[in-house]
């Protein structure tokens, strides 16, 4: 939340037509904008699709869409997130065994030279 006393700009946007003041975040603008463009788009596929339904209707079913959209791409990401995570765990595995059979190996084949210099 931001107090009373943070500075705040306004910007124009659009939606199906009409023009709307709204006041953001200085540098908040730019993302404000292409937010307001990507709800326009959703309103007006709404809009073309159904018959006559009002403003506010097409604005709820816009909302329910992108919120959708929203809870299936974090889902999408969370999937994603834990098969890294489980990758990654099952990859730190594998190092460690290597690592612990690096000692092994070495001293077997310092063993081995040994051997081999005491038998030329």
């Amino acid at each position: 939340m931001s107090d009373s006393t943070t500075p705040r700009n306004t910007t124009e946007i659009s939606l199906l037509g009409r023009s709307y003041t709204v006041s953001c975040q200085p540098g908040e603008e730019d993302g404000l904008t292409r937010a307001a463009a990507y709800l326009d788009l959703a309103m007006q596929g709404i809009q073309q699709r159904g018959n006559t339904i009002s403003a506010d209707k097409v604005a709820l079913m816009a909302a329910l869409n992108i919120s959708h959209e929203l809870i299936n791409s974090r889902d999408s990401e969370r999937a994603m997130q834990q098969d890294f995570e489980t990758r990654l765990t099952a990859l730190d595995r594998q190092l460690d065994a290597a690592l612990k059979q690096i000692p092994a190996e070495s001293v077997q084949r310092a063993k081995a030279r040994a051997d081999e210099a005491k038998n030329a």
